[in-house]
């Protein structure tokens, strides 16, 4: 069991990169976590650490010992959430990585259902575009959209959002409807960076149509708020822009074309997952188709 417990610590201090920051996050003394380490690679017959003033780094052994030792502790800790799962409902701190503008204008109510439904989890969400890396950071679960990279990761799938186009209805006054897709081209786009193709499909054919205008960016959520300020037409999920729908800023235009499904994925690090990850996964693939 002596062995056990060191593993964790080991795994927490290099989680920390500092045996201060680990020391602070367990509640456990400086001085214990430095000793039982030191012990613990006695017993080995290796350095695990590279020890400077600052900060540590692991050693070829430490790293191949820390892969190894992640998984256990994870298991252990998984086992024994799922034995007390039997008496009570999910609890703990969920953290989890969100696309900024798929977050504030369509995931914000989800959540807040979520939380009603788990009064026991707490939440700790980071908005970002960057994607975080699961291994080094602090994060349970990352949404992301678009197709997932090859690696390591275990994507969920968990929804399909496809993509139509809108304007407001003084851009089309000042400028006119577009009646085709080619017509697009006369037209003032709002478009992500390096994205000046827009693949459109009716259900019979599928064209691709260079388009064009005066801003580029990197954020759908200001792609959103120009195409409410009449400054052109933009292809978006009618997940995103659902409000402005409600309120008359927006309106579809050409209604038979759409643009190519972006996938939802729900991303970890590993498939055994405790309780409150795995109820926000299942919730959101549930309420998102």
């Amino acid at each position: 069991m002596d062995v056990l417990n060191d593993m964790a610590l080991f795994v927490e201090v290099v989680k920390a990169k500092s045996f201060r920051g680990a020391a602070e996050a367990i509640n456990v003394p400086n001085s214990t976590l430095s000793r039982r380490i030191s012990a613990l690679e006695k017993a080995i017959g290796l350095r695990l650490l590279h020890r400077t003033t600052r900060r540590i780094e692991l050693t070829e052994a430490g790293q191949i010992y820390f892969e190894r030792c992640k998984r256990i502790v994870d298991e252990a800790r998984l086992a024994h959430e799922q034995l007390g799962e039997m008496l009570e409902k999910p609890s703990g701190l969920l953290r989890v990585s969100l696309p900024v503008d798929f977050a504030n204008t369509y995931l914000a109510p989800l959540i807040a259902e979520f939380a009603g439904l788990y009064p026991g989890i707490n939440f700790e969400f980071d908005l970002t575009p960057r994607k975080v890396d699961l291994v080094a950071e602090p994060v349970d679960v990352a949404i992301r959209m678009g197709e997932p990279e090859p690696s390591h990761m275990i994507a969920r799938p968990l929804a399909r959002l496809s993509p139509h186009l809108f304007a407001s209805p003084r851009y089309l006054e000042l400028k006119g409807e577009p009646k085709s897709p080619s017509d697009l081209s006369d037209h003032q786009c709002l478009y992500m960076l390096k994205a000046k193709i827009w693949t459109l499909d009716n259900g019979k054919e599928t064209v691709a149509i260079q388009i064009d205008g005066r801003f580029q960016l990197n954020s759908v959520g200001m792609i959103r708020r120009l195409a409410s300020l009449d400054m052109g037409i933009a292809m978006l999920p009618d997940e995103v822009v659902s409000e402005e729908l409600a309120d008359k800023k927006l309106r579809r235009v050409l209604v038979d074309w759409r643009g190519a499904p972006t996938p939802v994925y729900a991303v970890t690090e590993t498939r055994l997952l405790p309780a409150k990850t795995q109820r926000f996964i299942e919730f959101l693939r549930a309420r998102l188709k």
